[in-house]
């Protein structure tokens, strides 16, 4: 069992070596749009599958509520909350349309969409994309293994790319991100 522990920890310690230097431009690159997406009165909307559902709504909460200190609330929605809408949605057009409505009813040009997906296959979050692109929103993308179909999306903003053949690894690293993204956004938009 001991040595499970360090192989797990140890494969851990050595993805986020090799991300040190390939995650920094995208990371750069995402926390510049959704600052300015934030500071030009728009919102984040974000949306994910499993596990991925569970980084969106952390996410979103460390934006709304705080993330280290506090601070003003920022604009954020995770679209995987609402049952009712996300269950209506499923039963009377499809289970990939539950993030695409709620894209065509709460974005607006000027909003950003992350979408997150261990796989990069998500159809419900590919179709949410493409409805965002639509409405004139950003579209930022956190993904893992090779990056499926979401980093080769034609209207793709930025695309951060965990590239891992581990789910286990790739979830860690994204909330690795998504906390690196949140402490970028602090600093920027208030100093801390």
């Amino acid at each position: 069992m001991r040595e499970l522990i360090v192989e797990q920890m140890q494969a851990g310690i050595d993805l986020r070596q090799t991300c040190l230097e390939s995650l920094q431009r995208p990371l750069m690159q995402a926390a510049e749009q959704m600052i300015h997406c934030l500071q030009s009165g728009g919102k984040i909307l974000a949306c994910g599958n499993g596990g991925s559902a569970s980084d969106a709504m952390h996410f979103v909460a460390e934006l709304v509520n705080r993330f280290e200190v506090n601070r003003p609330a920022l604009a954020a929605i995770a679209l995987v909350n609402d049952a009712s809408v996300m269950t209506s949605i499923a039963n009377d057009f499809e289970f990939n349309s539950v993030f695409s409505r709620q894209t065509e009813a709460l974005g607006r040009k000027g909003d950003l969409l992350l979408g997150i997906s261990t796989s990069g296959n998500s159809q419900n979050v590919l179709k949410a994309m493409q409805t965002a692109s639509n409405l004139g929103m950003k579209t930022i993308a956190l993904t893992g293994h090779d990056g499926g179909a979401m980093i080769k999306f034609k209207t793709l903003s930025t695309s951060i790319h965990i590239d891992c053949a581990s789910t286990a690894r790739v979830q860690e690293m994204h909330i690795t991100c998504l906390h690196i993204l949140c402490a970028m956004i602090d600093h920027r938009m208030f100093g801390i």
